[in-house]
């Protein structure tokens, strides 16, 4: 395998210096400012940040365009001050009153106009903060009940929305990232071949890519790591969640390679071959503490992710591939399989 000379960098979101609330429970530990994340990340010594619209201005609905610039440069200039860059913005269409039954496949015509005009401000904040990366999670792009909306004509108000925000801005790039469930029953896009089947349908599909969380793909029952190959070889993964997740269960954001090693070891491996990161892009950590983890130990677990990341990045540039592909010609591989977990311990 010819070895990625790409210097990897890397981004997590405020969001991952959670406070511990979940469905079933309060926060555990206090509230942070954005100044106290920022100054987290700069001690830690990552690179840049991912955002939603409403974490660059917060109650951005209730805001003037006069307002919103204001706060958005003001928020720019604190992130050049350390160091920081924006890597994306993505608008957050799944909290607001008006998404209740969908955003942009609502069957309410005002809440999908809705929905569009926060993506287009969404847009304009992203320009603002030098990013011309937009994410769409499409969280509630999906029903709860499959008589209650037509399927058909969801894909098309998925593209026609999209098609608008390409022709907002003629350099945006929009990056889909599916899921294929929680909070939806079952979502309209879920996995990455269902994303680039959309993109494939907008009005410049060059432009139209996808994000890949591995948790996601491991909760649609597939392998993170034959995800990422599949979204490269159409030249399309222009940013990346890495995190962990035992089963089908909730969406957990574990650590990365918290619950399955050799699987985070794969992802390296397919991102060292088809060279991530060689065009800028980062390696995203959407990861959350424990629940229990004390203030002290707050930033533990977008440390060890990097660190984990790192140390699999040395073990598929140090994996053996002239004796692997010996094996694989004598279809031993019963060897094979050997092979990877004496590599992985180190023998």
């Amino acid at each position: 395998m010819k070895k990625n000379s790409a210097h990897y960098r890397f981004c997590f979101g405020p969001w991952n210096l959670s406070e511990g609330a979940d469905p079933y429970g309060p926060p555990t530990r206090p509230a942070q400012s954005f100044d106290w994340k920022l100054a987290q990340m700069k001690k830690l010594g990552f690179d840049a940040m991912m955002f939603h619209d409403d974490d660059v201005v917060p109650d951005v609905d209730a805001k003037s365009e006069k307002q919103i610039i204001a706060e958005t440069r003001e928020l720019k200039k604190k992130l050049f001050d350390a160091g920081i860059a924006a890597e994306m913005v993505a608008p957050r269409l799944w909290f607001s009153p008006k998404t209740i039954d969908g955003a942009y496949t609502s069957n309410d015509p005002k809440h999908r106009q809705y929905a569009i005009d926060r993506s287009r401000r969404t847009i304009d904040i992203a320009n603002l903060l030098g990013t011309d990366l937009i994410v769409l999670w499409l969280a509630r792009e999906g029903s709860y009940l499959r008589e209650s909306k037509n399927a058909r004509k969801s894909v098309d108000y998925l593209v026609q929305a999209i098609d608008k925000m390409l022709a907002h801005d003629k350099r945006v790039r929009i990056a889909i990232e599916p899921k294929p469930n929680e909070p939806m029953d079952h979502a309209y896009v879920p996995t990455i071949g269902h994303a680039l089947a959309v993109a494939n349908l907008t009005r410049d599909p060059k432009r139209v890519g996808a994000l890949i969380e591995s948790a996601h793909c491991t909760l649609a029952g597939l392998d993170p790591s034959d995800e990422i190959a599949f979204a490269m070889s159409f030249g399309k993964l222009w940013s990346l969640h890495l995190n962990d997740q035992n089963g089908l269960k909730f969406d957990q954001d574990k650590p990365f390679g918290s619950a399955n090693l050799r699987g985070a070891f794969n992802q390296v491996r397919v991102l060292e071959q088809n060279h991530y990161g060689s065009r800028g892009e980062y390696v995203c950590f959407d990861v959350h503490p424990f629940r229990p983890t004390k203030v002290e130990h707050w930033l533990a677990h977008l440390d060890n992710s990097r660190r984990t990341f790192l140390k699999l990045v040395e073990k598929a540039r140090s994996y053996d591939e002239a004796k692997a592909a010996q094996m694989i010609a004598d279809r031993n591989y019963q060897a094979l399989d050997q092979y990877v977990i004496e590599h992985l311990l180190g023998k």
